[in-house]
């Protein structure tokens, strides 16, 4: 990969594992310099590799630690794919697992944003890709989760028409099941709705993390720029399956 991208800073949350390990390794591969924020750095980190302790559901603490990073350097792209998912039924779903979703899903976001806009408004250009998920159109025992993620896609719109002038574009990967430890949680491979998941996507499998990383250095591209606002369905076909779940 070319190594064009060297003095381009991108900074990912949830980067110890799942979709956020998997870029964080795409993008230090195709010359960006990454900043990993996670609780705990993962234990196969390799010598090199950035990676920031950082609770973000501590929103003030996070906003603290993601200004100090942003007056090293300013950066050119932020990628939010830090989340929780909660897997409850209607009747069992606290006004605590939505206020702890809505800290973390969407909350998080944009503080990591506020903090890294005013150096991207200088550099006049700048990247954002948010990960949200094909459960924002529904999904049963997620109330939380789908409502933050489908939160997660407006508010990128919004964010995309204010920050357009500023040539910073802003864009949302939607996945599908995703072989992630999040995933394999949420939906373990013997309960009867992930074996019914499963069989409705097309293309018969699950994605790997790295394919959701491909997509989201497309996104990250220069030559991207011209892509705003929207959001990339990446989920084996299942949104367009007539027998989606």
């Amino acid at each position: 990969m070319t190594t064009t991208n060297a003095n381009q800073r991108i900074l990912i949350t949830g980067a110890s594992r799942g979709i956020g390990r998997a870029a964080m390794r795409y993008l230090a591969h195709a010359g960006y310099q990454v900043v990993g924020l996670a609780r705990h750095a993962p234990s196969d980190a390799q010598s090199g590799e950035c990676f920031v302790q950082c609770d973000l559901a501590d929103l003030e603490s996070a906003r603290r630690i993601v200004e100090s990073l942003a007056r090293e350097g300013a950066f050119y792209g932020l990628v939010n794919n830090a989340a929780i998912a909660h897997t409850t039924s209607i009747a069992d779903t606290r006004i605590a697992d939505m206020n702890q979703a809505m800290t973390l899903n969407v909350n998080a976001a944009l503080v990591c944003l506020q903090a890294l806009m005013p150096g991207m408004q200088q550099a006049g250009i700048g990247r954002v890709v948010n990960i949200s998920s094909r459960a924002a159109l529904g999904k049963p025992n997620r109330t939380a989760y789908s409502a933050t993620k489908a939160a997660l896609i407006g508010m990128s719109r919004t964010w995309a028409l204010e920050l357009a002038p500023h040539n910073i574009t802003v864009n949302v990967i939607a996945p599908g099941p995703v072989a992630t430890e999040l995933f394999k949680q949420a939906s373990p491979p013997d309960a009867e709705q992930t074996r019914a998941l499963l069989a409705a996507v097309p293309l018969q499998r699950v994605s790997e993390p790295e394919e959701i990383a491909h997509a989201i250095g497309f996104l990250l591209h220069p030559l991207s720029g011209y892509m705003t606002g929207q959001t990339l369905h990446i989920d084996g076909g299942l949104t367009i399956s007539t027998t989606r779940l």
